[in-house]
């Protein structure tokens, strides 16, 4: 009889990471409450439904928490049999994106599936994370030399590329996801300065190809005075007002179209206006949580290539975070990147909800003993 106890306390169990969920799912409701607070003034006036935008990131949303159940379930190392057509179907669809992508604000970034937009461009970050921790997890004996670490860098770059052409700031995004993934994988570090040289004259490239990103440096750096930066005036006001408790859920004055974007890129300053600086530091440790749990199964994931696609995937996020808030903070020029679950995006949430999925299913080869 003691035996057969002794035998039940070392039986290893799965682990399955239950914080994470719940700060997910929390981040995901916040972000519809705040998608209504800062849209329905608009919605209203345009559509004749202030629940217009909360419905539809609702729609989407649900997609992406079923999508997130069926990822737990599904062994991630599935998804290595399909890195190369995926990889290839996406740069085709970041082509596609120049001749039969709808236009928005200047930028073609959305195909048009019926009365749905989708974004290739968010599809394109959980694809490039799969592809490169496959192969950096394949032939890591080769990330140990300057040869075998250029080469998956340039493996990644017809992606970062095609994705730079219209979205710069996702190409940033992209380009330090292949960064991480591939320094993880590796042991050497003096390669990595060449690459951060070559990142970054490829950026200067971009900027140098279009007046506007230019035009975007130009306003940072004169936010008082410049007629572009109209917009991250706003944020600064609303981010000001809102003191240390905020004005109160709903009480925004900037969102009633005073800052654009409100409900989308900017809807960190509406956080901040309307929580105050309280309620914007509560939802930057709830990302801290997030990504430290997201660290805790990269460092007991079961291989490799699982610690790889979650090291990917949380650097994905704490970039989004950090480049979101940066922006409406004017710590950096203004940049069209999302903040993570709760800016309003279809796409943007239905794949990060997979990701997260991904993550779980990493996290049930985890085993432990009790």
């Amino acid at each position: 009889m003691a035996l057969k106890k002794k035998e039940n306390q070392n039986k290893a169990e799965r682990y399955f990471d239950y914080t994470l969920i719940f700060v997910v799912i929390f981040l995901v409701c916040f972000g519809l409450v705040m998608i209504y607070s800062t849209s329905s003034y608009g919605a209203t006036l345009d559509y004749g439904d202030s629940f217009y935008w909360m419905k539809r990131q609702a729609g989407f949303a649900l997609v992406g928490l079923v999508g997130m159940l069926l990822a737990s379930r599904i062994d991630y190392h599935i998804y290595g049999k399909f890195v190369i057509p995926a990889y290839i179907i996406m740069n085709i669809l970041q082509i596609l994106v120049l001749f039969i992508g709808r236009e928005v604000n200047g930028q073609k970034r959305w195909i048009d599936i019926g009365p749905i937009g989708i974004q290739p461009s968010e599809m394109a970050k959980m694809v490039l994370i799969v592809f490169l921790a496959y192969f950096a997890s394949r032939f890591v004996k080769s990330l140990r030399t300057w040869k075998g670490i250029l080469k998956i860098f340039i493996f990644s770059l017809p992606l970062v590329g095609s994705v730079a052409i219209t979205n710069l700031s996702t190409s940033i995004v992209l380009l330090g996801i292949a960064f991480v993934i591939i320094f993880v994988a590796s042991n050497r570090y003096l390669p990595f300065g060449v690459v951060i040289a070559g990142g970054l004259a490829m950026m200067g490239i971009f900027l140098a190809l279009a007046a506007y990103r230019v035009g975007r440096i130009t306003a940072w750096l004169n936010v008082e005075t410049d007629p572009n930066a109209y917009q991250t005036r706003q944020s600064l006001y609303a981010i000001g007002s809102g003191g240390v408790f905020g004005k109160g859920l709903g009480q925004s004055i900037q969102k009633l179209d005073y800052l654009p974007e409100a409900h989308n890129d900017m809807i960190f300053a509406i956080i901040s206006e309307e929580l105050g600086l309280f309620g914007a530091i509560s939802i930057l440790l709830l990302f801290v949580i997030l990504l430290w749990r997201c660290m805790i199964i990269a460092n007991n994931a079961p291989d490799l290539f699982g610690a790889l696609i979650v090291t990917g995937i949380m650097t994905q996020i704490g970039l989004q975070v950090i480049i979101n808030v940066a922006v409406a903070t004017n710590s950096i020029p203004n940049t069209g990147i999302t903040l993570p679950f709760i800016s309003y995006g279809g796409t943007s949430v239905v794949f990060l909800l997979f990701e997260i999925g991904m993550i779980l299913s990493v996290s049930r080869g985890i085993k432990f003993q009790r």
